[in-house]
């Protein structure tokens, strides 16, 4: 006689389901037909619609409940091959709310007892879980679409930043977008050395050239005087056509007389520029001598922001930028003139010429000037050189910088007409 001859299987198997008839899950026995001989307290809270299951078909039960068929035949088959299965996300329907369920089941075995031989399982419901998941992931995709939203829209900042740069002098550029401090209200009263340069007969020869020609030697010059600005240490104010208003002084300064020695050698560098440049312009295709006036003067000046809402300009004004302007137009071409000021600053460094002594209009009391000697350049730009390399035997000096490749094309063929040469010596010298 078997031991289970002894004791009441329905006894039997409520002390077996004892432990899950309290749980927080849903929870089924049922024998190895898969017929449900048990379900717990929250099996019914889980699933009101389903009334009494005692004995019936469990998968039945899964399809009652909406599982798809695919789901119910990956059940099935888990059972039968490995005897367990865990099915991480079943997804039910329940008036009109969907919740989201693990199931977990495992067939079970007594050798004492075989009622107690058959699949227990139960539902675990996930729908909180699934619900904190979408919201996590929800949360993730608006980091990872703010993030690519903020890339973007620092892309577009540094491209539009960049062509600030173009437009701005490298100090303003920095004040603007390095300096934390509110300065767009901002004017002061500053000792500045301010330059003024135009091309001699440049309307003429406006009215003359074709426009792309005197695009191309206007954007060349600009760009020329424009490095040698930036090597010295200047503001570039302005272009207004082929005139160009640098200024030293603000928003950087090296004291006043260091401002006005670096205006001055910039000038004087610009001339010598002009003059290396020459033969170049000519193979362009323009026909006289380009020739450059240029003044400088030296005072207190008031400097900041100015303009409208809409637009502004970082500029000066006062009497040093009025002078300049008027030294410039008085200036012989190719001369540098200064004022009085700016010679008193520079004439331990700078060879300067006494001029004349005029009353330019706008000003009600003569003023000496000064012609600066060309012959004496020597004042040291504050930044080195952009476009020139000076090697131990050679000095490279790019004159045209509007185009690098042309240049790097042409360093290339000035290569091979060394070598050439090279080749040609080593060949005199072993027929020697």
């Amino acid at each position: 006689m078997g031991l289970e001859e002894y004791f009441n299987s329905d006894k039997v198997i409520d002390l077996s389901f004892f432990n899950f008839q309290n749980a927080i899950t849903a929870a089924y026995f049922a024998d190895k037909d898969f017929k449900i001989l048990r379900v717990n307290n929250n099996f019914c809270n889980f699933f009101p619609a389903l009334g009494n299951l005692q004995g019936v078909y469990f998968p039945e039960v899964l399809k009652v409940l909406g599982v798809p068929d695919n789901v119910l035949q990956e059940f099935m088959k888990a059972m039968d091959d490995n005897g367990r299965v865990l099915l991480p996300r079943v997804e039910i329907e329940q008036n009109g709310e969907t919740k989201v369920y693990s199931l977990l089941s495992t067939t079970t075995s007594n050798p004492d007892f075989p009622y107690l031989q058959g699949i227990q399982g139960q539902f675990v419901d996930r729908t909180n879980e699934d619900n904190l998941r979408k919201e996590k992931e929800k949360l993730i995709q608006e980091q990872l679409r703010n993030q690519e939203l903020i890339k973007t829209k620092s892309e577009r900042l540094e491209e539009i930043s960049k062509r600030l740069a173009s437009y701005l002098s490298p100090q303003v550029y920095k004040s603007i977008f390095e300096d934390s401090r509110e300065t767009s209200k901002q004017h002061k009263r500053k000792n500045l050395s301010v330059f003024f340069s135009d091309i001699v007969r440049f309307t003429d020869m406006s009215d003359t050239l074709e426009p792309e020609l005197l695009a191309k030697l206007v954007n060349n010059y600009l760009s020329e005087m424009t490095n040698i600005a930036i090597e010295f240490g200047g503001t570039i104010d302005k272009f207004i056509g082929d005139a160009v208003m640098v200024f030293f002084g603000d928003p950087e300064s090296d004291g006043d007389r260091q401002d006005a020695i670096s205006c001055v050698g910039m000038a004087l560098q610009m001339q010598q520029r002009i003059s290396e440049l020459q033969d170049y312009w000519k193979s362009l295709g323009i026909g006289n001598e380009i020739q450059v006036r240029m003044g400088i003067a030296t005072g207190y000046c008031t400097v900041g922001d100015f303009g409208s809402e809409q637009r502004r300009d970082y500029t000066a004004f006062g009497s040093a930028v009025n002078l300049a302007a008027r030294l410039e137009s008085l200036a012989l071409p190719g001369e540098i003139l200064v004022s009085e000021q700016t010679y008193e600053l520079v004439l331990r460094d700078i060879n300067c010429t006494t001029y004349k002594t005029v009353t330019p209009k706008g000003f009600s009391r003569p003023i000496n000037t000064y012609t600066v000697q060309q012959d004496t350049l020597s004042v040291a730009s504050k930044y080195p050189p952009k476009y020139k390399k000076l090697g131990n035997r050679v000095s490279i000096d790019i004159f045209d910088t509007t185009d690098l490749n042309a240049a790097i094309v042409e360093l290339k063929e000035i290569e091979q007409e060394l070598e050439r040469l090279f080749k040609d010596a080593e060949n005199t010298s072993s027929d020697q």
